[in-house]
This record gives C-alpha cells, sequence and structure tokens, in this order.
C-alpha cells in the first residue's frame, strides 16, 4: 500500500512528463491515431481516444515504480492530442478526389497537420483561464477522463481498484480481438460478407434494404446515443424509403444494371447532394447556436489579458508555457506553414509575383481564420462536449469562406482563364482549410484536456508540452497510413488503380461534400435544387428539434445526425442505429435491475456496467480498424509486387451466398455477446 499524495499542492514530488510516458503515448498514438483514420475515412467519424488511453496507461505504467495520477494524465493527454488530429482526413482527401494530387505527399500532409494542431494548441493556450478555469462549461469528456483516472490512481492505495484498472483493460482487449477477428474474416479471408444487400421494386420505384456487419461502427452507434441514432434513423428512412424510390420513378437504368446497383447509382448521383444540403444548413445552424458564448469567451479572454502580473497566480496549476516559449514555438510554426504554402502554390506554375501574393494570402487566412475557429471550437467543446462538437460544420464553413477568398483573389489575378488555374483555386482552397480544420480539431480537444488536467491537479504548461508532443507524433502517424488506405481501398471517386472494386472505396463522405462544395463554387455545376432540397429538410429538422427541446429537455433530433444518415451509405448508417439503441436498452434493464437498490449504490452500479460497455465498444473500434490497415499494407505489398488485390483471400465470388449468411450469424452472435458481458454482475473471466 502506497501512501496517498495531495496532488492539487503547489509542491508535488511526482514524476507528470516523463520518458517512459511519452515512449508509451507514442505507440498509443499509432494505434489510436491509425483507429481514427480508417474509421474517419469509412463513415465520417471518429471516436475519443482519451478513456482508452487512460485505461492502458494505467495498466501499464502501473508496473513501473512511482507511476501516478499525474503522469497517467499526461499520457492520455498526448494521446488524446494525436487521435484528435486524424479529424483532418474529414477534408484532405479531397485533393485526390479533385483530381490535383495522385498520392498523399508525405511531407507536405505532415506539415499541414503538424502547423495546424500546434496552431490549435498555441491559440487554446490564452483560452484557458477564460474557458476552463474561471467559466461554469460542463465539459463533458473532460470530466469523465478525469474521473476514470481517479478512479484508476486508486490503485496505489487498495487491491479493488486495481482489479478495476486490469478489467477495463481486458475489456479493450477483448472488444478490439473480437472485432479484429471477424473484420480479418471480412476484408482478409473473405469467408464473411461486410454488408448485405436486398432489392424489390414496386411499380417503378426501386427500394434497397442495407444490413452493414461491422462490429466497429456497431460500437460507436453505441457510443453516439440514442438521440443520434434515431435521427440517422429517419434520415436513412427519407434516402431509401422515400428520396431513392422516387428518382428511380423517372430515371430510367442502365441496360444490364440489377435492382441493387440501380439504387445505389441513383442514390450516389441524387440522393448524396440532398444530405449535403442538411448537413450543410444543420451545421451553420449549430455554430450560429453556439456564436453568443463564443463572444463572451473572446470578451472574458480580453478582460483576463489585461490583469496585471501582481494579479495572476504563481501557483503551479496556473502556470502556462511562457510567453518566450510560445513565441519561439509560434515563429517555427509560422515559417513552416510560409513554405509549406509556398511549395503547393509554386507547384502550379505561377509567375514569382503571383507565387507569393498567394502565399501570404493563405497564410493570413490560415492565421485569422485559425484563431477564431479555436475560440469557437473550445466554446463548442465545453458546451455539448468534443465528440458532439459540429467540426464538420466548421470544415464546411471554412471551405465556403476560404474558397470565396481565392475566388477574388484568383479573379482579380486573371487565373481562371487558363483551365489548370480553376483546378489549382479548387485544390489550393481545400488546402489551406485542411490546415485550418487541423486547428479546429486540436482546439476541440485540448481544452478538455486541459479540464482533465485542472481536475486532477496537472501543471498546465507541462501538458501543453504534451499537446505538442501528441501532434508531432499525430502527424507522422497520419500521412503514411492516409496513403496506405488510399493505394488499398481507393476514396470514393478516385482511385489509385483502374478496375478497383468501388464497393471496397473509403467514402470520406465529408471530404467527399467539401470538395463538392469547393467545386461548385468555382465551377458553378452543381444541382443546387438537390442541396436546396436538404436544406429545406434540414430547416425542418431544427424546428422539430427544438419543439422536441420544448416539450421534453431530454428529447432531441440532431439535425446534423439526419443529415449524416441521408448522406452515408446504409450499410455504416445501420449498425450506428443498431449500436445507439442497444445502448439505449442496455441501460433501460440496468435502471430497472437497480430500482430496488438505494440510489447512490444504483448509480454507481448502472456507471460500473455502462463504462464496461464503452471500454468494450471503444475495444471493438480498435480492432477493427487495426486490422483493417494491417489488411490495407498487405495489400500494398502484393499489388505493388504483381499480384493481387486480395491475396488473403481463402474463397471466390461463388462463396458470396454462404459469406452473407455467416457474416449475420456471427455478427448477431457478436452483438449478442456484448450485451450479456456489459450487463453481467460477475465475468468471472469469461
Amino acid at each position: 500500500m502506497k501512501e496517498s499524495v495531495d496532488v492539487m499542492a503547489n509542491e508535488v514530488n511526482l514524476p507528470e512528463l516523463t520518458f517512459r510516458g511519452m515512449i508509451l503515448g507514442m505507440i498509443l498514438t499509432g494505434i489510436f491515431t491509425a483507429s481514427n483514420v480508417y474509421l474517419g475515412l469509412k463513415v465520417g467519424l471518429t471516436f475519443s481516444s482519451s478513456i482508452p488511453a487512460a485505461v492502458i496507461s494505467m495498466a501499464v505504467l502501473r508496473m513501473f515504480a512511482k507511476s501516478n495520477i499525474l503522469e497517467n494524465n499526461m499520457v492520455q493527454t498526448q494521446v488524446s492530442a494525436a487521435g484528435t488530429l486524424s479529424a483532418v482526413i474529414f477534408i484532405i482527401p479531397g485533393l485526390l478526389m479533385s483530381g490535383y494530387w495522385t498520392e498523399f505527399p508525405l511531407w507536405q500532409t505532415f506539415m499541414i497537420c503538424l502547423c495546424g494542431g500546434v496552431l490549435g494548441v498555441l491559440f487554446s493556450i490564452p483560452l484557458r483561464r477564460a474557458m476552463v478555469v474561471h467559466s461554469d462549461l460542463a465539459y463533458p469528456e473532460g470530466k469523465a477522463a478525469a474521473e476514470i483516472l481517479k478512479a484508476g490512481s486508486a490503485s496505489h492505495n487498495n487491491n479493488n481498484a486495481a482489479e478495476q484498472s486490469d478489467s477495463g483493460l481486458k475489456e479493450i482487449g477483448l472488444g478490439g480481438i473480437i472485432a479484429g477477428g471477424v473484420s480479418l474474416c471480412t476484408s482478409g479471408f473473405r469467408l464473411l460478407a461486410g454488408d448485405v444487400q436486398w432489392a424489390f421494386s414496386i411499380g417503378k420505384a426501386v427500394f434497397n434494404l442495407t444490413a452493414g456487419l461491422s462490429l466497429a461502427l456497431f460500437g460507436a452507434g453505441y457510443l453516439i446515443g440514442l438521440a443520434g441514432g434515431i435521427a440517422m434513423l429517419v434520415g436513412m428512412i427519407l434516402a431509401w424509403g422515400v428520396f431513392t424510390p422516387y428518382f428511380t420513378t423517372i430515371i430510367p437504368p442502365k441496360e444490364g444494371m440489377d435492382l441493387v446497383s440501380f439504387a445505389s447509382s441513383v442514390w450516389s448521383s441524387k440522393v448524396r447532394f440532398i444530405g449535403t444540403g442538411t448537413i450543410g444548413i444543420a451545421a451553420l445552424w449549430t455554430f450560429l447556436t453556439l456564436l453568443k458564448p463564443v463572444i463572451s469567451g473572446i470578451k472574458e479572454l480580453i478582460a483576463n489579458a489585461s490583469r496585471s502580473a501582481s494579479e495572476k497566480s504563481t501557483h503551479r496549476m496556473d502556470t502556462d508555457l511562457s510567453l518566450k516559449a510560445m513565441s519561439v514555438v509560434f515563429g517555427l510554426v509560422l515559417i513552416g506553414l510560409f513554405i509549406t504554402i509556398y511549395s503547393f502554390v509554386a507547384a502550379a506554375g505561377f509567375s514569382s509575383g503571383t507565387t507569393i501574393g498567394f502565399t501570404i494570402l493563405g497564410t493570413i487566412v490560415v492565421l485569422i481564420i485559425s484563431f477564431l475557429v479555436a475560440a469557437a471550437c473550445g466554446y463548442m467543446a465545453g458546451l455539448v462536449g468534443s465528440s458532439s462538437s459540429p467540426i464538420s460544420g466548421i470544415g464546411l464553413l471554412g471551405i465556403i469562406i476560404t474558397s470565396i477568398i481565392i475566388l477574388i483573389a484568383g479573379s482579380s489575378e486573371g487565373i481562371f482563364a487558363d483551365p489548370n488555374g480553376k483546378r489549382f483555386a479548387i485544390a489550393f482552397a481545400i488546402f489551406i482549410t485542411s490546415i485550418i480544420l487541423a486547428t479546429a480539431t486540436i482546439s476541440n480537444d485540448n481544452l478538455q484536456d486541459l479540464k482533465t488536467g485542472l481536475l486532477v491537479g496537472a501543471t498546465p504548461w507541462k501538458q501543453q508540452v504534451a499537446l505538442i508532443i501528441g501532434c508531432v507524433f499525430g502527424a507522422c502517424a497520419i500521412a503514411p497510413v492516409l496513403n496506405l488506405l488510399y493505394q488499398a481501398y481507393g476514396f470514393t471517386g478516385a482511385f489509385p488503380r483502374p478496375g478497383m472494386d468501388p464497393s471496397q472505396a473509403m467514402a470520406a463522405p465529408q471530404a467527399n461534400l467539401m470538395t463538392t462544395i469547393a467545386q461548385g463554387i468555382f465551377n458553378n455545376n452543381v444541382d443546387w435544387t438537390l442541396i436546396e432540397v436538404g436544406i429545406g429538410i434540414g430547416i425542418a429538422a431544427i424546428i422539430i428539434n427544438s419543439l422536441l427541446h420544448r416539450t421534453n429537455p431530454s428529447w432531441s433530433l440532431p439535425p446534423l445526425a439526419v443529415g449524416m444518415g441521408i448522406y452515408l451509405p446504409p450499410s455504416a448508417d445501420e449498425p450506428l442505429v443498431v449500436g445507439a439503441i442497444v445502448a439505449y436498452f442496455v441501460h433501460k434493464y440496468l435502471k430497472n435491475r437497480a430500482q430496488h437498490r438505494d440510489l447512490a449504490a444504483a448509480k454507481d452500479y448502472i456507471e460500473q456496467h455502462e463504462r464496461r460497455g464503452v471500454l468494450f465498444a471503444s475495444g471493438m473500434i480498435v480492432g477493427e480498424s487495426i486490422i483493417g490497415v494491417i489488411v490495407a499494407g498487405i495489400i500494398v505489398v502484393s499489388v505493388t509486387s504483381g499480384g493481387s488485390d486480395n491475396p488473403l483471400a481463402l474463397v471466390g465470388k461463388s462463396f458470396s451466398s454462404t459469406a452473407s449468411w455467416l457474416g449475420i450469424l456471427v455478427c448477431i452472435a457478436a452483438m449478442i455477446y456484448f450485451v450479456r458481458r456489459t450487463i453481467a454482475d460477475r465475468l468471472n473471466n469469461k
């Protein structure tokens, strides 16, 4: 039994930012960043890596002397920043989808992530006191991570907490093994189908039913909650029960096309644009509803900056990075940013004056919009949490504003007289927005981590160093993983080789959406009527959501999730919806079972079981994602050496019918096991 230490004290003799912690953080960064890149490209969702990283850190570092809550917090801070930075994939694949890049240049992709990420850290530092220390913002994920760290730190004082820490690691590992094994049999051995589709017609109208069999998406659905799941279900019904059947009655199918392919092509060419409009207006509305607290936060920041030195606390827990250190880091980032933007513009072959002009313009746009975005995302994360914060909305606004600025500047320079000039302008808007979005994602997460640090007694400047380290490691991991997945699967509308299977392509929905918007602004060739229909649906969803809130504050129908339900393929929507519904019934079952216990014990009982489910679900996401990345690497090696696109396949196409039924049975069995394990009172190491 170890002596307890007051970690809130000014003088604390405990290791905090350690070499072993950074090494563990680097390893976990590779795992969770690759997982988030894979999941984000597949369905447009990422998951918070804070809680699973904290659990793993506590389990691993407990084997070392003097490990403690502050060191564990630094590990989860580093991994959380790196995992969050992977959300840059919401826009950067657009450079391939627009046809400007044919692969991800490693050093430019690295610099986009690094410069944007470090700017996010630097811009969030002056916001810490105003938005974390002196505010009543909720920071739900930050508080949740703090509670887990506090519970785990008790392992230094009693065996029960140590067992809980080990149990959490087991849940993550078991979820990862099960989902990873299923994924290997699906994407590698091809023994199981990844989805099953049926189509039928009523008159000329074609209806398509799809069952997605991804355990990672089921786990992600378990985490997003019932409101988001129901909203996505509404979007699915609109997409596949209303709009797709309608368009199939007025658009003739191509000769020889089966019903499934016909319905999918109509959805892709028509219905998705309706989803674009819904996502756009919902994201804009969410941003506008949070604009008032953002302005209030900036006012508090300005007032806080005017305090005299004597008024400022010198307590360990109130010391940020020094102004000198921030200035040095900012100077280095500014140089790197200028060189990166210059290299991108110079490749277009403009005159030196035009190249320098666009470089300066791009740098200024990044700095100004990034600072505003940092304040906005910090407040949004504090209000609704990092996972619920509309980062895609920030990206949409960023691509629109950036495209308009570049359109004006390009017109004055006369670059649109050449078709290549317009092609460059679209790519440049995507490139600049990628840096801005990297800043947004880090700002969205950093203040959440700083809130965790405040609650567990961390030293802010050390956390800020850990955040920068996380950005460096994350940037190193993102570029090669992006290239690996692109070479193995391709993206919707962009393939590295001819003859690749479009059904295996990464959807990258946000990148596809933002690329479409940028192309529409410069080419004016988007079917705006469909987008206007989507805007109308989004407005209706906003009104319904407001009415539900007035009727019962716990009721909601998130408009953004409705748009995602329309926009995402059904193979992604369906398991997300199922996971959300399962989470609701698990919670209801646990609540009913605990109703005869006293209130405090019942609450702890429910939280203990639901935490088990969250960790198991997180493990499923990580397991499937990591196997997806590994299989991608094997495919790339096989193809580059002249081999097959399916080097691990054990069966041929004739096995597809059997694979479909096996996939359904295995997926259902895994879900049942997940539920039974989550609600079980005693696991007995099953």
